[in-house]
């Protein structure tokens, strides 16, 4: 989590520096996040170069069309009746080789015209830390952002924090529904959320699970996160009725998801049960359970309900799971597979 805050407190100073117009003569933004990236690029368009004057000073190259000399030249030309002139590099990781590439770029971040800012953009990697231009950089004061794509548990935090720098609330159950629906991409959650807070109007004050099934098509009631609820707290005709939804509508639910959310939740359980502190702050921790809302209605139950020694073996029936779902060993019915795990889930004492 300290990682997660440190790129957060990273970002955000240079996004304001960048609003205040204290702005470097390099930027470096690389990861395999783009959300950040991009908003960074477009604070530069907006701020570096008035509007009127981008026809003469801003050039945007984009990585399937780049070349570094050209890009070079560029930046070598010196503003026209302005004080700055911005060039952009953007997808620099479509050129050909482009890390070998972008190392032409080293003598140039070393000693950058006066008055010209450069921006390269570098999506889904980051420049190797060791190469001569991530030296020079470094040496000259450029600007090196890295956007790490954000893990599980990290999401709950952003999620919440982008929430309510917008004034809106949003229920933990909403929270994980976003999450398993659209995944780790920042664009896409945030995307979604500002398509709830239109949708909702402009009274709406919080995300609920009921919004987010009127209007995103997910159920608020059968879901992984649903099903995962029901094991834990052995509901048994419940899950039955959530694979039975699942079974009617294959398209939004694969089996190959549902597994992995499986999994992760009974993993997560082992370790808890596993676990030498059971304080709810030190399990949270070592469960990576961020949410205490979700820990307590979803975690704690199933820790009750399940011994080490059961999760083993479920853990064991899922991977089994998993291969066979895939058509490996056998032929049944995916979603029938599915139900007989949750059987003999519900059988083992």
């Amino acid at each position: 989590m300290a990682a997660q805050k440190t790129q957060e407190v990273e970002f955000r100073k240079i996004l304001t520096d960048i609003r205040n117009g204290v702005i470097a003569p390099v930027y470096l933004l690389m990861g395999d996040e783009p959300y950040y990236i991009d908003l960074l690029i477009e604070a530069l368009e907006k701020h570096v170069v008035a509007e009127d004057e981008r026809d003469f000073n801003l050039t945007t190259i984009y990585g399937k069309d780049a070349e570094i000399p050209s890009l070079i030249a560029a930046c070598q030309q010196y503003p026209f009746m302005s004080d700055r002139k911005l060039v952009l590099l953007k997808e620099a990781q479509a050129m050909e080789k482009a890390k070998v590439k972008l190392e032409g770029l080293a003598d140039y971040v070393a000693c950058p015209t006066d008055g010209n800012v450069l921006a390269v953009a570098f999506k889904g990697d980051s420049l190797n830390a060791n190469s001569r231009l991530m030296k020079m950089a470094d040496k000259a004061g450029a600007v090196i952002f890295k956007s790490p794509r954000l893990r599980d548990n990290q999401l709950d935090s952003v999620i919440k924090d982008y929430c309510n720098v917008r004034k809106i609330g949003i229920d933990g159950k909403a929270v994980e529904m976003l999450k398993e629906f659209l995944g780790t991409s920042l664009s896409k959650l945030f995307g979604e959320i500002e398509k709830l807070r239109v949708a909702g109007g402009k009274d709406m004050t919080r995300i609920t699970p009921e919004l987010i099934e009127k209007n995103i098509g997910m159920s608020k009631d059968y879901n992984n996160f649903e099903l995962c609820h029901s094991l834990g707290v052995r509901d048994y005709d419940r899950c039955m009725r959530i694979v039975k939804y699942f079974a009617s509508n294959p398209r939004q639910n694969p089996v190959v998801m549902i597994t992995s959310s499986l999994f992760s939740f009974f993993l997560k359980i082992f370790i808890g049960l596993m676990s030498k502190d059971k304080s709810e702050s030190s399990l949270m921790a070592v469960m990576q359970v961020p949410n205490q809302y979700i820990f307590r209605t979803e975690f704690v139950p199933a820790l009750r309900n399940y011994t080490a020694a059961q999760v083993a073996g479920i853990i064991s029936m899922l991977r089994e799971l998993d291969t066979k779902s895939k058509g490996i060993g056998s032929n049944q019915n995916e979603y029938e597979l599915l139900k007989e795990v949750i059987f003999k889930i519900f059988a083992r004492r």
